[in-house]
């Protein structure tokens, strides 16, 4: 093509000619703007498609699966529950604090967009080495981001992850999920009907913030070019989180009256994307005047106005009855709302230099939104792989120092968490650092509860590159198989799940076998543990310098409560009270697996080995258990937490930090039955009156039962390996994430 535009734009040759067959001639430079974005790997999942397909998207709550804006799932009592995950990297590379804000502001659209009130926010993230400079100003960037977006919005972040390693160098992970509550009967889906209904742009102004952004950020990795990255910089969007307010509530007035019939948010692609969508999903066409479209900067050009991917806005498909209402409604709340758009018979989205101007692009809006190529590309399992599955970390030499491995895996994220606030609304039962958090199902628009109608909602997200790196499909189960158990921690039972895939450079064969066989990993846990995936997002091209991140697939599973009848006892040991082991435990002398453990990798540098089995039969029946004895309102247990990455070590370490006691084991035979991180186990604190009662309800379910030793005293004794002062695990603890980012611990953390 002439000039070879649409290499500029990021569309290849084939591509090229793809969009020359569908029009029946040559686009112009704004339509092949407009196809730029829409066939992103971020818009259309032209890499992934093929493969999520394979997912389970079915269940008996499920009311919105994947497709829209945002799952959506039945909670009964005519409520429902609104879910999505979404990533912000490569923007949280180049700008930190604006590419984790407007990554919160994104999400937060997404919700309230299905007719769902925000509830709270959760942010999975990862960095390269707190040792490096630059890894530390994008990780203190990324979290005053979050806190400065989040805080000022008016929404609870109440939970999320920090993880560190080399692998994220230049590359960090930033997802956000959001949660949100609503009426069933105010869901509402982002599609347009109605000819000759009105298309009205609400928010904020359209700037050159952003343009392209997920066609030049979200397909390409980083390079070692500093003035190209430099370059990047303006497609970073830039927020405004008060104007977000002022449209959520806008929004969601709009919605209780019923004055729109479709809405969209626009976040990647823009108004190319909101537009096309909304048309093609409902089967309609669609005139927008770009004329009409509030600008921020003079001399901006057509194909910069439909591809600007500014923040805070909103288009609403509305009646030309209800037009004057919902403008009154928007003025009400200070929020910008502009015709810009008309529904037609056309199956066209047509982009017009006025009403009766010149026809600028004319394309059918199917083609931007369902025409997408699908590639299937070529999968190679990494080379190596099978000696490294071979090269067993048992191998390694016993610690000289079993205490001091202990200590140096203890990381307390209060400092992260802290700048959040994780109060609005006051409904946050479980505050971040537990399991899972846990929220009252209530809220501004849910109704009160009664006494007996009380019901909760957890939430849990996780990710484990160690595992996944070893083996994608395994791996991936068993961060679904971790994330169920978290929220089972709080009393409640897993009902549906969101995932975040990020992996790298999809040209890779190695990369595309790892994304495949995660998926098959996620599909077969999610089926057999019958937990529907309702959504998520797929993240490609997280790779710098030419080499790719590790696998690292991120779920956030949601969970129900159906009767909240006491506050879950978290990461507690109580003096004098029995440590129990449940689940798939026997002889602690067994041989387990140090495979993608923390004390291996983080300890050891040895990234070997082959991760341990997964029994879902087993994991099903130790969920149910778990959420039955936490949620017993006369109390059976008095502090609940799973086993997971650090093993059973680091399980009790962070019991005890967290409630001021120690503890003293015996029978555990040695470091790598400590640190081992074999799943489907969970560790209690029991009182002597109802030891006898657990271990009936354990025994019921088939499951195993290990007697460790008792909350005691002020120190942390495992028998002929660990003998710790509680006061040096507390301070080890606290001190290392604060001084690891270079940050002040002030007396109040």
């Amino acid at each position: 093509m002439e000039g070879e535009i649409h290499r500029a734009l990021g569309l290849t040759d084939d591509e090229a000619v793809q969009i020359e067959r569908l029009l029946g001639r040559q686009p112009n430079h704004l339509e092949l703007a407009m196809y730029s974005v829409m066939w992103s790997e971020h818009c259309s999942y032209k890499s992934s498609r093929v493969h999520l397909k394979r997912l389970p998207t079915e269940g008996q709550r499920v009311l919105v699966g994947p497709g829209e804006n945002a799952g959506v799932v039945d909670a009964g009592g005519g409520l429902a529950i609104a879910l999505r995950i979404e990533s912000h990297n490569h923007p949280s590379a180049i700008e930190p604090y604006q590419g984790a804000a407007t990554g919160v502001g994104g999400i937060l659209r997404d919700i309230f967009t299905m007719g769902a009130r925000p509830i709270a926010l959760m942010d999975p993230l990862r960095f390269g080495s707190p040792k490096d400079p630059r890894s530390r100003w994008i990780a203190t960037g990324v979290i005053s981001g979050i806190s400065g977006y989040g805080n000022s919005v008016g929404v609870p972040t109440v939970g999320g992850e920090i993880v560190f390693d080399e692998c994220y160098a230049d590359n960090p992970l930033v997802n956000v999920l959001c949660c949100g509550v609503l009426p069933v009967d105010r869901l509402v889906l982002g599609r347009a009907s109605g000819v000759g209904n009105l298309a009205v742009l609400l928010g904020s102004t359209t700037g050159r913030d952003g343009i392209g952004g997920v066609s030049v950020l979200a397909s390409a990795g980083f390079s070692d070019d500093a003035g190209a990255e430099e370059a990047k910089r303006p497609n970073v969007q830039v927020g405004d989180p008060f104007e977000e307010k002022r449209l959520i509530e806008a929004c969601l007035q709009l919605l209780d009256e019923s004055l729109v019939i479709g809405i969209q948010d626009l976040g990647g692609a823009g108004l190319t994307c909101a537009t096309s969508e909304t048309a093609s999903r409902g089967g309609v066409g669609m005139d927008v005047d770009v004329t009409a479209v509030p600008r921020r900067e003079p001399g901006m050009e057509p194909w910069e106005v439909m591809t600007s991917e500014s923040q805070e806005r909103m288009l609403a498909i509305v009646t030309p009855e209800a037009c004057d209402r919902v403008l009154d409604v928007c003025r009400s709340w200070e929020v910008r709302a502009t015709v810009v758009g008309r529904v037609t018979e056309s199956g066209r989205l047509r982009i017009v230099d006025g009403w009766d101007g010149k026809v600028l692009a004319d394309v059918p809006a199917a083609t931007l939104h369902e025409d997408a190529p699908v590639y299937n590309r070529a999968m190679a399992r990494p080379a190596g792989l099978d000696a490294r599955q071979a090269d067993d970390p048992s191998r390694l030499p016993s610690p000289p120092d079993v205490g001091s491995d202990l200590l140096a895996l203890l990381v307390d994220p209060s400092w992260v968490y802290r700048q959040y606030d994780h109060q609005l609304f006051l409904n946050t039962v479980v505050a971040p650092g537990g399991d899972a958090a846990l929220l009252r199902l209530a809220g501004p628009g849910v109704p009160t509860p009664t006494p007996d109608d009380r019901r909760g909602l957890a939430l849990s997200t996780d990710g484990n590159a160690r595992w996944c790196s070893l083996d994608p499909r395994a791996g991936t189960a068993l961060v679904v198989a971790e994330s169920a158990l978290n929220v089972a921690c709080v009393g409640a039972d897993p009902v549906a799940l969101v995932n975040c895939l990020n992996f790298g450079n999809p040209e890779h064969p190695e990369v595309m076998w790892q994304l495949s066989e995660a998926i098959d990993g996620m599909a077969d846990a999610c089926r057999a543990l019958g937990i529907p995936v309702i959504g998520g997002n797929v993240s490609l091209y997280n790779e710098s310098r030419g080499v790719d991140i590790d696998p690292t697939p991120v779920v956030g599973t949601l969970g129900l409560v159906e009767h909240l009848r006491r506050r879950p006892p978290g990461l507690n040991l109580v003096d004098g009270s029995s440590i129990i082991m449940v689940g798939a435990v026997g002889s602690l002398a067994a041989a387990p697996s140090l495979a993608g453990s923390r004390w291996a990798v983080e300890l050891n540098d040895h990234r070997g080995g082959r991760l341990p089995d997964l029994d879902f039969v087993l994991h099903a029946r130790l969920l149910s258990l778990v959420a039955d004895l936490v949620g017993d309102s006369s109390g059976l247990v008095d502090g609940v937490h799973d086993v997971s990455e650090g093993g059973l070590g680091l399980a009790l370490a962070e019991m005890a930090v967290n409630s001021g006691v120690g503890f003293m084991v015996r029978g555990v035979v040695d470091h790598a039955a400590l640190f081992g991180e074999e799943p489907s186990r969970v560790v209690f604190s029991v009182p002597d009156r109802s030891l006898a009662e657990v271990r009936r309800r354990v025994e019921s379910a088939a499951l195993g039962f290990v007697e460790l030793g008792r909350g005691f005293g002020d120190r942390l004794f495992i028998e002929g390996l660990v003998d710790v002062n509680l006061a040096e695990a507390v301070d080890a603890w606290r001190s290392w994430l604060p001084a690891a980012l270079g940050v002040e611990l002030s007396t109040a953390d």
